[in-house]
C-alpha cells in the first residue's frame, strides 16, 4: 500500500457545488480528509453522521491507514464491508511512536467502547497485558485468560502480535522478567541460579539470580506502569530527577542506567516494527515444573526435592578428579557440592572412576545415616549408570533413583531399560537434568583446574 491512499473510481467525479443532488457525500468528505493526516504514528477515530466514534485504530502511519478504509478493498474485506459506510468523519491523535499509539489505542477503546469494536469491550478471549501485584519481584505477561486477583491489567489489546512486540520493546528499556518462575528476595540459593539469555542479552536484570534487589527492581516496575498508564511526559522528568541526584551523589552506574533508558524511552519509534519485532528463543529452567516433569516421566510417588549430579574430569591421562553437585527444590545447594581425587583407578577409565565415586560418596551417606538424594544423575550413558548401580551392589545399599544423561543426542537411560527415555527438548524435565549435568560438568572442570596450578606453581 501506498502512503497516499488512492480513491475509489466514483470518488474520481467528486463534485464541489452547492448543497443539492450533487453535494459530496459525508463519506467522501471523511476520505478527503484522512488524506490531509500526517504520516506518523498514531490513533484514527472514524465517527458516523451524528459524531459518535464508532471505530478506533492504531496506526505507524496515520494517512496510509486510515486512507485504506476508503479503498475498494475495505469494501470487499468481511471486516469491514458492513460499516465503512457509515463513515462520515474521522479525527486523530498523533503519538510519539506506535508502541504509544498502541496503548492510546487500548485505552480510547476501553473508556469509549465504539460499536465496531465492541468485541474488545469485556471479551477476555483477547490479549491482557498483565503485571503481578503479589510477588517479590513482579513479572509481566500477555494473557487471554488473566485471573481476578493479585495482578494489575492493562487493555483489552486489538493485536496480539502488536502487543508481544511492544513488551519486547519496552523489555529493553526497563528490562523486567516474563519467566514464570516464584522468586523470593530472602532465598539465597537463587543467587546460583543460572539467568536465561535474556540477562546475557541485558534485557533483563536477572531477579533469578538476585542481581537486582527487590526495592530496585519494584521501582523499574512503577516506571513500567507509569509509562503503561499515558504519564510518559512526568515519567521523564522524574527519571531526570533521579539521573541527577544519582550523578551528585557518584553513583554514577545508576545514573548512566537511567540516562541510557530516557534516551530508548525518547526513541521509541526507532525501534522496528511491532508485528515483526524479534526476540531470541529463550529456554528457560522453571525448578517447579521441572521437578513436577522429572515426577511424571520417571514414576515417582512424588516430586523430587534433592537431586545430585556426579561427573568425572581428566586430561590427557593425568590426574583425574569428580565432582558431586547437589540441587534442592530444583536449585543449586553450594554447601552440599564436593569434589574427589580419583585414588583406585589407573588411566582414563570414566566407568570405574564413576563406580568409585559413587561407592565412597554413598559409603558415607550411609555410615552418617544421612537421607539419599531423591536422584542421582550420571553424565553419561548406559555404560556409566551400569557401574554406577554396580557401586550400590557392591556395597548391599538399595539405591536411590539412578539415572544418566547422554550429552550428544541428551538420551536420559533408566535401570533396567534398553532403550533410553527422549524428552523434547524444551520439557522443563529435561532442562532441569541438562542444568544438573552442566553444573556439574562446570565443577569437575573448576576443580581439576585448581589441581593443575597447584601442581604447576607447587602448591600444596
Amino acid at each position: 500500500m501506498t502512503d497516499d491512499a488512492q480513491p475509489t473510481d466514483s470518488e474520481n467525479d467528486e463534485n464541489t457545488g452547492d448543497a443539492g443532488p450533487t453535494e459530496v457525500s459525508p463519506y467522501r468528505r471523511a476520505a478527503a480528509k484522512v488524506k490531509e493526516f500526517p504520516q506518523t504514528p498514531g490513533v484514527y477515530l472514524m465517527k458516523d453522521a451524528t459524531g459518535l466514534v464508532i471505530y478506533i485504530g492504531k496506526a505507524k502511519n496515520l494517512r496510509t491507514r486510515a486512507g485504506s478504509y476508503f479503498l475498494k478493498a475495505a469494501e470487499q474485506e468481511k471486516r469491514t464491508a458492513h460499516w465503512v459506510h457509515e463513515i462520515c468523519d474521522a479525527d486523530f491523535i498523533e503519538c510519539e511512536s506506535e508502541v504509544d499509539a498502541l496503548l492510546v489505542e487500548s485505552r480510547l477503546i476501553k473508556d469509549t467502547q465504539p460499536k465496531f469494536n465492541k468485541d474488545l469491550k469485556d471479551d477476555k478471549t483477547f490479549p491482557y497485558l498483565m503485571i503481578t501485584t503479589g510477588e517479590d519481584f513482579p513479572r509481566v505477561e500477555v494473557t487471554r485468560e488473566p485471573p481476578d486477583h493479585g495482578v494489575k491489567l492493562y487493555g483489552p489489546f486489538a493485536n496480539v502480535g502488536a502487543l508481544r512486540g511492544a513488551v519486547q520493546v519496552l523489555q529493553r528499556i526497563f528490562k523486567f522478567r516474563t519467566c514464570s518462575l516464584d522468586i523470593e528476595a530472602h532465598d539465597e540459593r537463587w543467587r546460583w541460579f543460572r539467568p536465561c539469555l535474556l540477562a546475557s542479552i541485558e534485557q533483563c536484570t536477572a531477579p533469578c539470580n538476585l542481581r537486582i534487589d527487590k526495592a530496585a527492581y519494584r521501582r523499574d516496575i512503577k516506571r513500567l506502569q507509569m509509562f503503561l498508564e499515558g504519564r510518559k511526559t512526568k515519567l521523564l522528568k522524574q527519571m531526570q530527577r533521579d539521573m541527577q541526584a544519582a550523578s551528585k551523589e557518584l553513583r554514577f552506574e545508576e545514573a548512566a542506567k537511567l540516562r541510557d533508558e530516557i534516551h530508548m524511552l525518547g526513541t521509541l519509534d526507532d525501534r522496528g516494527e511491532l508485528d515483526t519485532h524479534a526476540q531470541p528463543e529463550v529456554f528457560y529452567i522453571d525448578p517447579k515444573k521441572g521437578l513436577a516433569g522429572l515426577k511424571k516421566v520417571l514414576h515417582l510417588s512424588k516430586p523430587p526435592r534433592t537431586i545430585e549430579g556426579i561427573d568425572i574430569a581428566h586430561l590427557g591421562g593425568g590426574q583425574t578428579v569428580a565432582s558431586v553437585v547437589q540441587f534442592i527444590d530444583g536449585l543449586p545447594f553450594k554447601p552440599g557440592y564436593r569434589h574427589y581425587k580419583i585414588r583406585e583407578v589407573q588411566g582414563v577409565d570414566d566407568y570405574r572412576s564413576i563406580q568409585e565415586v559413587v561407592s565412597r560418596r554413598f559409603k558415607k551417606l550411609a555410615e552418617e545415616s544421612a537421607i539419599f538424594p531423591d536422584i542421582l544423575l550420571i553424565d553419561g550413558g548406559k555404560g556409566q549408570l551400569k557401574f554406577a548401580l554396580a557401586a550400590f551392589e557392591q556395597m548391599e545399599i538399595e539405591p536411590p533413583c539412578v539415572i544418566s544423561l547422554a550429552k550428544r543426542d541428551e538420551e536420559i537411560f533408566l535401570p533396567g531399560k534398553s532403550e533410553p527415555l527422549r524428552l523434547s527438548r524444551h520439557a522443563f524435565s529435561l532442562r532441569l537434568l541438562q542444568y544438573v549435568r552442566d553444573e556439574s560438568h562446570r565443577f569437575a572442570r573448576y576443580y581439576h583446574h585448581i589441581l593443575r596450578r597447584k601442581s604447576s606453581l607447587g602448591e600444596e
